[in-house]
């Protein structure tokens, strides 16, 4: 069986969904949908798909099984429902939403629906955060003290200006944090566990005619009792790979990207050094430090299947909505301490 997916939103990254789906051996692109009627055939005659007219065209197309949703943060609410009441399978590309209160609502409408429904964080499908989780959950680390995120990325001026959603609370949901480092929030909260409260300050340093942050430091402490930072900008030219650091008593470890960079523990294993070399130099891309196109369709791919695999065998996918909901909740905490200038609770 092959499945039939269709595309919301056929912005930047809407073509790496479509590249991931087309390689997919159980998988199709049936049609996408825009708000712009150009953008919609632009995308469908590059893609070889149908440019549905209206929403409500595409969500009643029977060979449509699962829509992957790419419109801008703030507008993937109204879909999202959509495509639950019509019976559809949901993929929203990170973050799930701009709020907890609005990715609530995605995930009741899909529970309701009987639907299944995912959250794009295709970071956990590299292998070097994976082996790094493992080893977490084996315990060689002993007691973890000290968690770390760093997104130093470079986005110009120009790229701001390109989409009057950009740089929006209202679209965009927030800044350096909500578009860009989400996902190492997200790598840092799966890895370490959940959050108890956040310190933090953001700033708009480097950019203009945006209201969010292009730089943002807070504080954690995670419920197992370590303490943790994360550290984000879009404003460090020219950019740098995202970074994610890990101590304990018995082990510490360092990955940027796909690569790990620091693997080194009390007691060692034979498995080990045959990491560190397969390891090591393996980034296939900018990973998006000062290009939002230089990244890979291949971590899509892997969580697209993730996706028709859950379908087949009736259980939920890997990161599911819950997992979506769990960054969001975080960021927005950050949000509130800045602004608030208190630290806050989760």
């Amino acid at each position: 069986m092959s499945f039939g997916f269709a595309i919301i939103g056929c912005g930047t990254i809407s073509h790496f969904h479509a590249t991931a789906i087309t390689s997919l051996e159980n998988a199709h692109l049936v049609g996408c949908y825009a708000r712009s009627a150009a953008a919609s055939q632009d995308f469908a005659a590059k893609h070889s798909c149908t440019a549905y007219s209206s929403l409500s065209d595409l969500l009643s197309e029977p060979t449509i099984d699962i829509v992957t949703i790419c419109t801008p943060s703030g507008a993937h609410l109204e879909p999202a429902l959509f495509a639950a009441k019509a019976g559809k399978h949901v993929v929203i590309e990170k973050p799930l939403e701009i709020t907890v209160e609005r990715c609530d609502k995605i995930i009741a409408a899909c529970q309701q629906a009987g639907v299944l429904l995912s959250t794009v964080f295709q970071s956990r499908f590299h292998e070097a955060p994976r082996l790094l989780k493992q080893a977490i959950d084996g315990g060689r680390f002993g007691t973890l003290v000290l968690a770390n995120a760093y997104v130093k990325w470079h986005r110009t001026q120009a790229y701001y200006d390109s989409g009057a959603w950009r740089g929006t609370w209202q679209l965009d949901g927030g800044g350096a944090l909500m578009n860009q480092a989400i996902h190492s929030v997200d790598l840092l909260r799966w890895l370490m566990g959940p959050v108890r409260d956040v310190s933090a300050f953001t700033a708009t340093l480097a950019h203009v005619r945006i209201e969010v942050e292009d730089t943002a430091i807070a504080s954690l402490r995670f419920r197992n009792g370590a303490l943790g930072t994360i550290e984000a900008t879009t404003a460090a030219f020219p950019g740098s790979l995202k970074r994610i650091e890990v101590y304990g008593s018995t082990g510490s470890a360092v990955i940027e990207e796909e690569e790990i960079k620091l693997w080194k523990f009390a007691e060692e294993l034979p498995i080990d050094e045959q990491i560190l070399a397969e390891h090591a130099a393996r980034n296939e891309s900018g990973g998006g430090a000062s290009d939002p196109t230089a990244i890979s369709f291949k971590a899509h791919a892997k969580q697209f299947a993730d996706v028709v695999d859950a379908i087949i065998h009736g259980r939920q996918p890997m990161i599911d909505g819950s997992e979506g909901r769990k960054s969001v909740e975080i960021i927005c905490a950050i949000y509130e301490s800045a602004s608030a200038g208190q630290r806050i609770q989760l």
